[in-house]
């Protein structure tokens, strides 16, 4: 309706009807619905494949975790599968498993604790002296000086390197390099056989904390000091004179 000229007058019914339906078709159309226009449809495949490509765009992988958070991830999620097998495998089930774990780590402790470290047995180039020449003198005041400092490790070795020595010097064992001391406490038993038992001692003592893994004490640094005073005032068990008399050569020498 409108006013023209002071006179009310009406639109043509048909003008305004069909602006009304062409507005309708055009949003219909616009909005897939029931129009002239079927509406567009995509098959399964070029969908899927289409969904791919958008999905793969770098905007929505920008807090995806990281090649370290997934490697974690997988572990304990292989772990937790593990875990479950276990479980599931155990009577008792998660209980029965930490009671198992609990056994194991306890049998594991008492055989450490009763054999201690495995011992590694000397190899072929596990000699004796591994430094430059020292007399029997050198070796025993750098033993004293380790006890002094509480360093039983190196003052067992000293002081066996210094039984070894001596013995050398009193032409009871010969001069020879590469020796270890199981094969210097063989010979010198068989020379000193009143000593034998607590020479290998000595020898598996310095064997242990060397190559063994093993820390030598206060006791034990005693006996090997013990035994190198001892073996001072033994005579040797041998026929010929010339060895006999080295030992007193050697006492005399040393007050």
């Amino acid at each position: 309706m409108s006013l023209t000229g002071g006179v009310l007058t009406t639109a043509a019914p048909s003008e305004a009807g069909g602006t009304v339906v062409r507005s309708l078709l055009r949003t219909a159309r616009a909005a897939g619905g029931s129009g002239a226009e079927p509406p567009v449809t995509i098959p399964r495949d070029p969908a899927r494949e289409a969904a791919r490509r958008e999905l793969s765009k770098r905007m929505y992988h920008e807090n995806d975790p990281g090649l370290f958070q997934r490697a974690l991830k997988a572990f304990w999620d292989w772990l937790d599968r593990l875990l479950d097998s276990a479980a599931s495998a155990t009577p008792g089930g998660t209980i029965g498993l930490i009671v198992v774990v609990l056994f194991v780590v306890a049998v594991l402790a008492a055989l450490w604790w009763r054999l201690g470290t495995p011992r590694r047995q000397p190899s072929s180039t596990a000699v004796l002296f591994d430094d430059g020449p020292r007399n029997a003198a050198e070796h025993r005041a750098a033993a004293e000086a380790h006890a002094a400092q509480g360093h039983w490790n190196q003052a067992v070795q000293e002081r066996m390197r210094a039984i070894v020595r001596s013995l050398e010097e009193r032409t009871l064992l010969d001069a020879r390099p590469g020796r270890t001391a199981d094969e210097a406490a063989a010979e010198a038993g068989r020379t000193l056989p009143v000593h034998t038992d607590r020479l290998r001692a000595a020898a598996r003592e310095f064997d242990d904390v060397t190559y063994g893994g093993r820390r030598a004490t206060e006791e034990s640094y005693h006996r090997i000091a013990g035994l190198d005073r001892d073996l001072e005032r033994t005579r040797p068990a041998l026929a010929h004179s010339t060895t006999s008399t080295a030992p007193t050569t050697h006492r005399g020498a040393a007050e």
